[in-house]
């Protein structure tokens, strides 16, 4: 009974500080697959509910593997004021300047995308179906986890600054809350010269953003009433104690649609991993690993979901 209670502790604690919370993950991955050309669309759509669903997958290992979680961070700021000079791209260059386990323990996510996108050519190559699917789901986990700043700090929960929650404020209570305002339309996927450096440029950018992060956070919070910072929010079937609508939706002013940004370039990021990969592997025919086509209301459905997203919307998810 002990056991087992604490293993359903430990996964709602997965579910509620997980990056960018499930409910992000799932919408990334999901409309990620409308940026894709026709000739990947139609295996996409028909696989549309995987990818969705899998979206979370490697969230969820790292609740059974503890090698999974560097894969979802890079602590930038542990490689001095200008990190993205001092790092070198390479794996082994890294990992001889400054040794493989100081690597891993601040965080491998740009490598990580780099050993996922080789993966999906592979795949791609070997008319792999399963595989196809299955690292399209993790790819796009770790490009969304890229365009978080708080997975590219040491500071990720605001702990070394006393503001501590604030990880899940930004990715998960944010998005929960207010993302079905959002605009999503980001065009078709674009090709991507070099993978392993676009993933770093991603860091960059996300990393560009801690300090804004932070820093709005500790003025709201000196300025918003402290008995209406925080609130009971229903989570599932459970209330806990979260960020107040109020609160959420002030620093989501302060940061003028900076999730709402990031969440665009995450989508379009994640399909063009998947694009370019596709290409890199030669453009294999992707009809021909449909196993189970749409059903007519389930096309219908998807041009309906696809038609809302073509005008920057989405249709309204629960949290």
């Amino acid at each position: 009974m002990k056991r087992t209670a604490l293993l359903l502790t430990g996964m709602l604690l997965i579910i509620i500080c997980s990056s960018w919370g499930f409910f992000a993950h799932y919408r990334i991955n999901r409309l990620a697959v409308f940026t894709l050309p026709k000739a990947m669309s139609g295996f996409y759509k028909s696989n549309i509910e995987f990818i969705t669903a899998h979206a979370v997958s490697a969230d969820k290992r790292r609740y059974v593997d503890s090698t999974e979680a560097p894969r979802h961070f890079f602590n930038a700021d542990h490689y001095g004021k200008h990190p993205f000079n001092a790092v070198p791209r390479n794996w082994f260059d890294a990992a001889l300047k400054y040794s493989a386990d100081t690597v891993i323990k601040y965080g491998t996510v740009p490598w990580t995308i780099q050993y996922n996108y080789l993966k999906l050519i592979r795949a791609f190559r070997d008319h792999d179906t399963t595989g196809i699917l299955k690292t399209s789901a993790n790819l796009g986990h770790y490009v969304a986890d890229a365009h978080v700043p708080l997975h590219l700090t040491k500071n990720y929960n605001g702990q070394l600054t006393y503001q501590t929650g604030i990880h899940a404020l930004w990715e998960s209570r944010l998005p929960e809350l207010l993302s079905n305002r959002y605009n999503y339309y980001v065009g078709k996927a674009r090709y991507i010269n070099d993978p392993l450096e676009e993933a770093f440029k991603i860091c960059r950018a996300s990393f560009n953003e801690v300090d804004t992060v932070l820093r709005f956070e500790r003025i709201l919070n000196r300025s918003f009433p402290a008995n209406k910072k925080y609130a009971l929010v229903l989570h599932g079937k459970k209330y806990i104690k979260d960020y107040s609508a109020a609160y959420a939706k002030a620093y989501q002013q302060m940061l003028k649609g900076m999730v709402e940004r990031r969440m665009r370039s995450a989508i379009l990021s994640v399909g063009s991993y998947w694009y370019s990969a596709w290409v890199d592997a030669g453009q294999p025919d992707l009809d021909k690993l449909i196993k189970q086509p749409l059903s007519l209301a389930g096309k219908a459905n998807l041009q309906k979901e696809e038609s809302l997203y073509r005008t920057g919307k989405v249709l309204a998810l629960s949290n």
